[in-house]
């Protein structure tokens, strides 16, 4: 890789699960160098789950890949005396701190704002929590679907039909969101240490995205607006609902410009007497008679399967949305040409041409790490101790025998 913007930048990501982590992978796709610090022996306990009931089923660790990807492991035990100093030394050192412990266990192991920031004043210090900084709530445990997805109100706005049971989220849904949220908190902790010289926290939640996320049905209550109607299928019109084809795949029609757009799409589907039908000839009229046009279009849509109606929307310039299976994307020329799937690099033992979900952010000009497979438990610990902390090999071997570090030695498991 050439030198990127972030190529002096080191970050520590002493968090677990996804969303914290992930902002660590953001900034080790940008070039930074992202240390991941972990226990010995078990490792992040994110390592385990794939093995949860209802993950898709794979012999490679795909969560581990997708955000710890391009990262140095540092197994690390915080609990021994002996860790500390070292733990010490590497704050010291570093830029950005990403922790998303509970505040109880913060205390305990001295990871709270005050004491990185005594350790070293040019640090971001980066905080995610599931409910906030404050309040009754600030230590208690929570996951995105829970604290994103539940608490946030998604779950029960998102329902295919208003009497609909609540639906579960996909997994790390709403993580994502808030790492790409974490990650520019740090930007704009970085850039007030660029104009002050001094480092600061910053912070952010899943709850607080999750209402985010929601936020035009927040500000819908705040407005006091009324939610009592919630419409059923066809109900929002003919023009902006779902529609199966053929072959069962399903997509959404978005026509919001109805002045432009109905026209083109009676031809685009080989109808187009319908823009002279009395029940159709206004949008008020095609509003009011939202179920007989619905009933039309699902009989024709339901004629010719989704890969004969793609291209006929795309040559009359209708919006519309397939409702894409994970699998699509695989082959896909749009996924492609943009490079959202990258391979990765020295995966062949694993699997050959070996790819990943890119992160979201581009900066134009500068030059992106090719994305590199996820580091085994303490797999640079040694590296990590003899080059950037300067110990001789002794003391690292000293500071291994007292089971305050682990290191993957070739061959051997982590001692």
């Amino acid at each position: 890789m050439q030198n990127g913007l972030f190529d002096d930048l080191l970050v520590i990501d002493c968090a677990s699960y996804i969303a914290g982590p992930a902002a660590g992978t953001i900034f080790a796709d940008l070039g930074a160098r992202v240390i991941k610090v972990e226990p010995p022996a078990a490792g992040d306990s994110y390592r385990l789950l794939r093995y949860l009931p209802g993950m898709p089923v794979s012999e490679i660790d795909y969560p581990w890949l997708l955000d710890n990807r391009s990262k140095e492991s540092l197994a690390l035990d915080l609990k021994h005396e002996e860790a500390r100093p070292v733990f010490e030394d590497l704050i010291r050192r570093a830029d950005v701190f990403i922790t998303n412990f509970p505040g109880p266990i913060r205390e305990r192991l001295h990871l709270r704002e005050e004491d990185i920031l005594s350790l070293n004043d040019r640090i971001i210090y980066a905080s995610l929590t599931p409910y906030g900084e404050e309040g009754p709530e600030k230590d208690r445990t929570g996951y995105d679907a829970t604290a994103w997805w539940a608490r946030s109100g998604l779950m029960h706005a998102v329902r295919p039909v208003p009497d609909a049971e609540p639906a579960m989220s996909v997994p790390g849904m709403g993580d994502h969101a808030t790492a790409a949220s974490l990650y520019g908190a740090i930007m704009t902790g970085l850039y007030k240490r660029e104009k002050t010289g001094k480092g600061s926290a910053v912070s952010t939640s899943l709850l607080a995205n999750g209402l985010w996320s929601n936020a035009l049905y927040m500000q819908a209550v705040l407005c006091e607006a009324d939610f009592s109607v919630r419409l059923m299928r066809g109900q929002r019109g003919a023009l902006t609902e779902l529609y199966p084809c053929k072959d069962g795949r399903w997509f959404m029609l978005a026509m919001l410009n109805q002045v432009r757009e109905w026209p083109l799409l009676t031809k685009c589907i080989g109808k187009p007497e319908l823009q002279e039908d009395p029940r159709f000839d206004t949008a008020e009229k095609r509003q009011t008679n939202a179920p007989d046009l619905l009933a039309i279009l699902e009989e024709t849509f339901r004629s010719a399967d989704w890969a004969e109606w793609q291209p006929r929307f795309q040559e009359y310039g209708l919006t519309v949305g397939p409702i894409a299976e994970p699998s699509d994307h695989v082959n896909c020329p749009q996924i492609k040409a943009n490079n959202f799937l990258p391979e990765v690099e020295n995966a062949a033992a694993i699997q050959a041409g070996l790819r990943t979900v890119d992160s979201p952010i581009r900066l134009h000009g500068e030059p992106r790490r090719a994305p590199a497979i996820a580091p085994a438990i303490g797999e640079h610990t040694r590296a990590i101790l003899t080059g950037l902390l300067s110990y001789d090999a002794a003391k690292v071997d000293t500071l291994l025998a007292t089971g305050a570090l682990g290191a993957l030695e070739r061959g051997k498991a982590a001692e």
